[in-house]
């Protein structure tokens, strides 16, 4: 056991104070499944932005980064970096048209825009194969993390570290709803940046790193430093970079960077007090996910190339964790380095992380099944009493079973292609779905089936039957292609939307654009997108800058650190002015 009496003090401490917050709350949640879902609707923006901040920062997210960078260096970050384009197409198109739908979850979404029984289908099916089956793969994903932290860390079994995690953070989220997930979350950030800045000024002082001069020279790292790929391997700048900016972004669903605003993100967005707040929400986000974070998980990771620099390294060190060795062990082996108290801070970050994410996929998947399964389709008239209740329920369920699934995961990597591949396909349908009539509920169908299936083909048949095997990038590539071609042919040869509820959707949202003319007359002129488009690029552009000008100072290069900066603030200027206007 690693931990003194001083580090488990903080761990206590945390834990108190995360029931404290939902049980403080506990009574305004439970007054209506809005409250307990959605917080009222009148979330500021801060608040709202920080908790997706906090959310995506969960416990298995510098590991995945360490994964990353000890497999394919810095430059294999772009496999996630890439997703920015998605968040500020979000923020500046898709912010506004979420909040004007008025609706309680993303998934209620499908009725408003589809009709008949097909758009029935789909929000059923839809809300219990995201709420419940892939919201507990993403969970098990953070799980394994929390896992592998408390197994070497702590020197838990796995099933005791979820039993001891995921309690706590079901009786806060069951008791507060999104209220208490919020406040929490805002508690959990700053805990969580303290916490990995710490880690990464530790890993440095370390002898056998040697400082930033050391770390930066060190023979095992120099080869992993570069921050884009060597395009000379033209199959690993495929796979790392070119994938990744060229299609993934705009083509992928993947939970935290839905083409389009959904899941989670959908949440906070319909939790906001007013459009102003939803974009405000978004856009701080994103800017504080891909620009403020991320230095220093790479540090971390850099520094575990010195100190673990093979696997068998890493098992001859955690013998007891034999078992989960994998590269992604890197992060939290680093840890045990931290002093006492200092330890126990980093550690209650991660359980904060973990916290933060799980309560935020409780409450979201929780809110599927009682507002568009159970009060759609099973009980209709439920009393908001019944409901609440029932989200409570759910939210406990959900744990279970994700506790479950994560015994049986192995790296958290392994983990992120699989979602990729399920969604790959479907990222174009979410973005033109608010534009073009045509596509229908069926459009959707076709998208989500062919996506799934195509999944289960590669990782399980595709090697087995005799084929070539296919690298992530390729398979992911091939889901794409797929998929699209399925659904674009299904919403050609199906029977479109009944006019009368495009008609309504056109009043009720107000798109705008050359896809709705039929049904908008004279305000399809009025249409917002390319100036959209244009604060998309430079919100990317600024925060790309800041991201890798931050980078070149690390590494020492300050003449192109200056230039990128300078880049980022003449980007962050125009955003400005554009916006204004």
């Amino acid at each position: 056991m690693l931990l003194s009496s001083l580090d488990w003090s903080f761990i206590a401490i945390y834990f108190a104070l995360s029931i404290a917050i939902g049980a403080a709350v506990t009574r305004r949640a439970g007054q209506s499944s809005t409250e307990f879902f959605a917080a009222g609707k009148q979330m500021p923006w801060w608040l709202l932005g920080v908790s997706m901040v906090a959310t995506t920062f969960s416990t298995d997210t510098p590991n995945l980064v360490t994964d990353i960078v000890r497999r394919d260096g810095v430059a294999g970050n772009w496999v996630w970096w890439a997703f920015l384009l998605t968040g500020m197409l979000t923020v500046f198109v898709y912010a506004r048209l979420w909040k004007r739908s008025g609706v309680l979850t993303d998934i209620e979404f499908y009725e408003l825009r589809y009709s008949g029984k097909p758009a029935a289908f789909l929000r059923g099916f839809r809300a219990v194969y995201l709420g419940f089956f892939f919201n507990i793969v993403i969970m098990a994903s953070v799980s394994l993390a929390a896992i592998k932290i408390g197994g070497v860390l702590l020197g838990l079994t796995p099933i005791q570290t979820i039993l001891v995690a995921g309690t706590v953070t079901v009786i806060y989220s069951s008791l507060g709803g999104l209220r208490g997930v919020l406040i929490t979350d805002l508690i959990q950030f700053g805990m969580a940046m303290i916490g990995g800045i710490s880690a990464a000024v530790v890993a440095l002082r370390l002898p056998e790193v040697g400082g930033l001069t050391g770390l930066l020279s060190h023979e095992n790292v120099v080869g992993k430093l570069n921050l884009l790929p060597d395009f000379s391997d033209p199959s690993h700048a495929m796979a790392v970079f070119i994938i990744p900016i060229a299609v993934q972004w705009w083509s992928v669903w993947y939970p935290g960077a839905e083409p389009g605003g959904g899941g989670y993100i959908a949440q906070r967005m319909l939790a906001a007090k007013d459009e102003d707040n939803a974009v405000g929400a978004v856009f701080l986000f994103n800017a504080a996910h891909y620009a403020l974070r991320p230095w220093p998980w790479i540090i971390v990771a850099l520094s575990s190339l010195i100190i673990f620099p093979e696997l068998d390294d890493l098992r001859a060190a955690f013998p007891e964790a034999a078992d989960i060795v994998n590269h992604d062990l890197g992060y939290p082996a680093m840890l045990t380095f931290l002093p006492a108290g200092l330890l126990g801070l980093v550690v209650s970050s991660l359980i904060a992380a973990y916290m933060s994410t799980i309560s935020t996929h409780l409450n979201w998947g929780a809110s599927y099944l009682v507002h568009d399964v159970y009060k759609r389709f099973v009980n209709p008239e439920a009393e908001e009493s019944l409901l609440v209740l029932t989200g409570r329920i759910s939210t406990v369920v959900l744990m279970i079973f994700a506790g479950a699934l994560a015994l049986w995961l192995e790296t958290a990597l392994e983990s992120f292609w699989i979602m990729l591949q399920i969604g790959a396909g479907t990222g174009l349908l979410f973005i033109l779905r608010w534009f073009w009539w045509r596509i229908n509920a069926m459009s959707e169908i076709v998208a989500m089936t062919a996506s799934f299936l195509i999944a289960v083909y590669f990782r399980l048949f595709h090697e087995s039957l005799g084929f070539t095997p296919l690298g992530d990038g390729q398979q992911l590539v091939a889901g794409v292609c797929i998929t699209t071609i399925a659904w674009v042919m299904a919403t050609i040869l199906s029977q479109p939307t009944e006019e009368s509820v495009l008609k309504s959707f056109v009043e009720k949202i107000n798109p705008g654009g050359p896809g709705w003319g039929r049904f908008q007359g004279s305000e399809s002129g009025d249409w917002s997108v390319p100036k959209g488009i244009l604060m998309m690029v430079l919100g990317c552009l600024a925060v790309y800058a800041f991201l890798f000008g931050v980078g070149y100072l690390i590494y020492g290069n300050l003449a192109l650190a200056m230039t990128i900066l300078a880049i980022g603030t003449a980007a962050s200027f125009g955003l400005f002015k554009t916006w204004k206007s």
